[in-house]
């Protein structure tokens, strides 16, 4: 390889979220792999366009030139055969705050908005702050595998006004098939629900798997689509915080940039417009090998667990860097599993209860980290689990 995922980087003191633990209430070394955010350096192109912006000096407000819009495009054009219209970009700082938008701009109080659980957790929470009903939509694990139950997805949508997609999707791996967003789409426009397509891990696809974009699909699905994108995960620059919204829709476009302009976000930061560009224009290889390394990370894992402790089994990953463990064969409790693997084997990862109640007995870890870590976690729960 030419990058060094191996690299041990010192997070400690960094205003990191991530390694706040005194914070969060969580013991003295705990291994924090819960958040969203990878312990690898970013691409080193990424960081020789922020140092010669720093050096540059001044940082007043910005909008994005030609080449920004050039340089997006491109990427969306080469890995997924998108063609991007610039007028159909709306620069938001991320993804959430987006999707609480759309909310807002195409729904009313009471409206129901439809998921599909075990999902990222914010999208429940943007949904009740609007007051709107959360309509769940569980998703079917069999095997170790996760489908969509299309039965109770056509009866929920007719409860619903909107549909947030996660596609890949978090925290299960799935990473849907053409055929499944057809069909999801289909089911869409029989109902007339806007759907708003949370693609943010798009990029970390592994060998095998291929993300299709929702909205590429068919015409007649753009014309209902939001799509939420950034480059925040993919090259591991959530601390400057950038996001691509794709709306073709001139309606639904309008409608979203007035709720977008009326919070007063104005112009992109300066570095986050950089690091951006910087990661789609030289980011690529650096890319394929992360998704190397993060699919042998995941291998690991999977390849410890049946060895070592049977009873805890891996979803397979078909993308994000978000191991989706089972422990519901241990047969022990929500709250003495967190003790455990909090207060015994000392680590910090997201119970699945926080995604949906189908997350019982699940847990999240983030294995966008160096392989030593990961062996130093598996070496914890090991000496905790296998005698249960």
């Amino acid at each position: 390889m030419n990058y060094d995922f191996d690299k041990i980087i010192d997070r400690e003191n960094t205003y990191s979220i991530k390694y706040s633990r005194e914070k969060f209430g969580k013991p003295e070394g705990c291994i924090p792999m819960w958040i969203a955010d990878m312990d690898l350096e970013s691409p080193p192109a990424v960081l020789e366009a922020l140092q010669k912006r720093v050096n540059h000096g001044v940082f007043g407000y910005t909008t994005p030139d030609d080449e920004y819009f050039e340089v997006v495009g491109d990427w969306y054009k080469k890995r997924f055969g998108w063609n991007i219209n610039r007028e159909w970009f709306t620069l938001v700082p991320k993804v959430v705050p987006a999707i609480s938008f759309a909310i807002n701009a195409f729904t009313k109080e009471n409206d129901g908005v439809l998921i599909m659980e075990p999902v990222y957790h914010p999208f429940a929470t943007a949904i009740r702050s609007y007051n709107r009903k959360v309509v769940i939509n569980e998703l079917i694990c069999c095997k170790g595998k996760y489908s969509i139950d299309f039965d109770d997805f056509e009866e929920k949508i007719k409860q619903s006004k909107l549909l947030i997609l996660c596609s890949p999707h978090n925290p299960v791996g799935r990473v849907w098939t053409t055929e499944e967003l057809t069909r999801i789409g289909e089911i869409c426009l029989r109902n007339n629900v806007i759907v708003v397509s949370d693609e943010i891990h798009q990029d970390l696809v592994y060998s095998g798997y291929k993300h299709t974009v929702f909205a590429n699909i068919d015409q007649a699905f753009a014309d209902i689509t939001v799509t939420c994108t950034a480059p925040t995960k993919t090259f591991n620059i959530a601390g400057l915080p950038i996001s691509n919204i794709f709306i073709s829709n001139k309606e639904l476009r309008k409608k979203f940039n007035y709720q977008f302009e009326a919070c007063g976000f104005g112009s992109p930061a300066a570095l986050s417009l950089v690091a951006c560009k910087a990661a789609y224009a030289e980011g690529e290889q650096w890319l394929e090998e992360l998704l190397v390394y993060l699919k042998e990370n995941m291998n690991t894992i999977d390849g410890f667990m049946k060895k070592n402790l049977s009873k805890i089994s891996l979803v397979e990953a078909e993308g994000t860097y978000l191991a989706w463990l089972d422990f519901s064969k241990l047969g022990i409790s929500d709250k003495k599993l967190d003790e455990l693997i909090e207060q015994k084997a000392k680590l910090w990862v997201e119970p699945g209860v926080k995604f949906g109640r189908s997350g019982a007995g699940f847990r999240r870890m983030n294995v966008g980290c160096s392989r030593a870590t990961i062996n130093e976690a598996l070496r914890r729960l090991e000496s905790v689990f296998k005698n249960i």
